[in-house]
């Protein structure tokens, strides 16, 4: 880049050629890839009036001579922001393809919809290794982030080809996403409202003036709010019918994270309850790696929901009233935690062939059921293993459903007491009588509640 930061204006304002040079040296490290064209090249677009940077929206000003400049100040909390973010490029979430896309009836006006972006590129180009060339010198980015560094694909059975991010990544920018949301919300409030009585350099002049803020100060928008159980005992059936739902939902922090802004009402598919409003993130964490209908793979992902953040994700379980009176978990998560905990010593293990003298588990472990809750004495869990050596699926236990909730009941105790404590079939917490009855789904997608 030609042009140069000029010192002691910190403050100042820089053109985009200067700022696309300040925030490539400040990100160099960060553990998130940055892109170095952030302001100049799609889908960057200074004469909307912002840029997006990471999380952060920094406001763009037309100077003197009709070039475009932004706030020195406002790129340098941006990349702050940015480096501060921790990765595990392991820690992955699948983006794509959904089957069924997901809904985004509370973003259609912004423009980033990132999930969307990243589709339409991908197939468009064919695959990822296409889309990581830049078309004609131009890289591509979605709020300063490089993803396609960090994107992986992964393929099953040679056909059905998926895509996945960092889970910080994924939260990085649903928090850009509702934060576009936002700061365009409270533009089109204060331009509706307000009369215009001077020129728009000199608007744009008081608000750098007054610390370049990413909303008008005229016209705040309200800040996330922490969930406190508002929806607790209601039916997902009804409350997802309600219109506005989907706006009182954006207005939550994610209830299990409680960093990215909620998206989506989580709910348990066996009672019908609502839990909480939890982001994209959080919600695909949880969602059961399924193979079929009653087959489970179980993954990576399982260790994070057992293992380093149980009480948290336990609490949300049983937000549900069915789950928390009965003690139990819904059948997959309870097929999961039986494989996963339960079964743990019965998994063959082999050398690991990186050379360190511990041990693997070996194969990918698997868990499938028969029947379903609804007749808990013929229900039957299968633990297994595939591509064992001893074995090409070996199979390691079968558990009833009521010998496997009661050892969820007695481990859930000893790991979460005071999860615990709150369940029970003395502590009925306002559940009604009569339950929803659960419809079977003749598609062949197994049992559905709506």
């Amino acid at each position: 880049m030609s042009e140069r930061v000029i010192p002691g204006r910190t403050g100042g304002l820089i053109t985009l050629g200067a700022a696309d040079a300040l925030w490539a040296g400040l990100t160099a490290g960060s553990a998130v890839p940055a892109a170095s064209a952030a302001f100049t090249c799609s889908p960057a677009n200074a004469r909307a009036g912002y840029v997006l940077l990471g999380s952060r929206v920094v406001a763009t000003v037309k100077a003197s001579g009709g070039q475009w400049s932004v706030p020195e100040t406002a790129v340098r909390r941006a990349a702050a922001e940015l480096n501060a973010v921790e990765m595990d490029r392991q820690d992955l979430v699948r983006i794509g393809p959904f089957r069924d896309g997901p809904k985004q009836e509370r973003n259609e006006g912004t423009p980033l919809r990132w999930r969307q972006r990243i589709t339409r590129e991908l197939q468009e180009l064919g695959a990822p290794e296409r889309a990581a060339q830049p078309e004609g010198g131009r890289p591509h980015h979605l709020a300063g982030i490089d993803w396609r560094r960090i994107l992986v694909e992964q393929t099953r059975g040679h056909t059905a080809r998926t895509w996945w991010l960092p889970r910080a990544v994924v939260r990085l920018l649903d928090v850009a996403e509702h934060t576009e949301t936002r700061w365009l919300r409270a533009e089109r409030t204060c331009q509706a409202s307000a009369t215009v009585t001077e020129s728009p350099s000199h608007h744009w002049q008081a608000r750098a003036a007054d610390g370049w803020q990413t909303t008008s100060p005229d016209c705040p928008t309200a800040p996330l709010r922490p969930y406190n159980e508002e929806l607790k005992g209601h039916l997902y059936s009804v409350l997802s019918r309600k219109p506005g739902t989907s706006r009182k939902v954006a207005g939550w922090t994610c209830a299990i994270c409680r960093t990215a802004p909620a998206a989506v009402l989580d709910h348990c598919h066996e009672h019908g309850y609502v839990r909480a409003p939890v982001c994209h993130s959080c919600n695909t964490q949880e969602r059961p790696d399924h193979l079929y209908s009653n087959d489970i793979r179980v993954a990576n992902h399982y260790t994070r929901l057992f293992h380093t953040h149980t009480a948290d994700w336990l609490r949300h379980w049983h937000r549900c009233p069915g789950c928390r009176t009965r003690t139990t978990l819904p059948l997959p998560h309870l097929a999961a935690w039986t494989a996963h905990i339960a079964c743990r010593s019965l998994r063959p293990t082999h050398r690991d062939p990186g050379g360190s003298r511990g041990r693997k588990p070996c194969g990918a472990l698997r868990v499938s059921w028969t029947g379903s809750h609804n007749a808990p004495g013929s229900c039957l869990l299968t633990v297994a293993v595939d591509l064992c050596p001893s074995g090409e699926h070996r199979v390691l236990a079968q558990v009833s459903y009521r010998e496997a909730a009661e050892r969820f009941r007695t481990w859930l105790a000893e790991t979460a007491p005071a999860v615990a404590a709150e369940a029970g079939p003395d502590r009925l917490d306002g559940l009604p009588a009569r339950f929803r009855p659960v419809i079977v789904d003749t598609s062949g997608e197994g049992l559905a509640l709506f």
